[in-house]
């Protein structure tokens, strides 16, 4: 009975947000409303509100009576109802639109004091600025051409955000580089949508290696293998003494022993991990001292033979 209800109200949250949408940006627009279309629409808002609080109000208790504070007992119920992956989306694009402040402030996202980060953004920088201009362009064209009120500000809305959205992006995986610890430790990250820690005790090896795969952004091959890929390539391999887990941008959980990941100066983020970018072994962190032969006394001349 408790699923029946819990899927009513992930069905009815899935109506009831489109259709207020609608309503919202028709009122914005000037269009006449009749009071029995908004008495629908506010009828509809009071179901959706009660089957929500029947589902989440037994949930929210069952979690108190398990010794959880008010907080942590409502997140749960939230989570129990709202999908994973309209949570994870709604909470990535609050992400990226922080990074659009933290970028036009010229700051990282947590870099550790001693830690090294490296870019990853040079194989789709180009990509990215070419969306933004489609999209600047799209957006101009379509209010020129739409004659209708409402259509073309529900269009406009559409694609000034969509524009803002490319950019923020971007300046979320500028301001969230990969991160090279002080440690030896390895913080694997994509924007907002992908955070990927290594402790330094796992990782048993790193080369540079340049592939070019097709696919999407995080893959993981049935042998282990995680590439988190930009622009369709990877720079760096390592490979660790176990499996790590980690977490799709959707939620998804998977586990790789070998991660190959981009970084924009490969050769820079092999080195800042202790290996010799072009070999297996471990590199020695001591400094080099040049050896200088010191200089010896002339050797005597030679006496006559006796």
């Amino acid at each position: 009975m408790r699923v029946m209800g819990l899927r009513a109200a992930r069905a009815a949250l899935w109506v009831a947000l489109p259709a207020e949408l609608a309503l919202v940006v028709c009122l914005v627009g000037g269009v006449r409303i009749t009071g029995a279309v908004l008495l629908a629409a506010e009828a509809l808002v009071l179901v959706v509100l009660a089957l929500e609080a029947a589902v989440m109000g037994p949930l929210y208790t069952a979690r108190r009576r398990a010794g959880d504070g008010r907080r942590a007992a409502a997140l749960s119920a939230v989570r129990t109802v709202v999908p994973v992956a309209v949570r994870r989306l709604t909470v990535h694009e609050l992400r990226a639109l922080h990074s659009l402040g933290v970028w036009a402030v010229r700051r990282r996202h947590r870099i550790p004091e001693g830690a090294l980060p490296f870019s990853y953004t040079e194989p789709q920088t180009g990509t990215m600025w070419a969306f933004f201009f489609a999209s600047v362009l799209e957006t101009v064209v379509l209010a020129l051409v739409i004659p209708w009120p409402l259509v073309h500000l529900i269009l406009l809305v559409v694609g000034v955000y969509g524009t803002v959205l490319i950019v923020a992006l971007h300046a979320a995986c500028v301001t969230r580089p990969h991160v090279v610890g002080a440690d030896g430790s390895l913080r694997l990250r994509y924007g907002a949508l992908f955070d990927l820690p290594v402790p330094a005790s796992l990782i048993t090896a790193a080369r540079v290696e340049r592939r070019y795969d097709g696919g999407g952004l995080v893959r993981v091959s049935e042998d282990g293998v995680l590439d988190l890929a930009v622009g369709s390539q990877t720079t760096v391999t390592v490979e660790l003494a176990e499996p790590v887990e980690f977490v799709r941008p959707l939620g998804r959980r998977g586990s790789a022993r070998t991660i190959r990941f981009h970084a924009d100066d490969a050769r820079a983020a092999v080195a800042a991990l202790g290996w010799k970018p072009v070999t297996l072994g471990r590199k020695p962190v001591t400094p080099v001292t040049p050896v200088t032969p010191e200089r010896t006394a002339p050797s005597s001349t030679p006496g006559p033979p006796a």
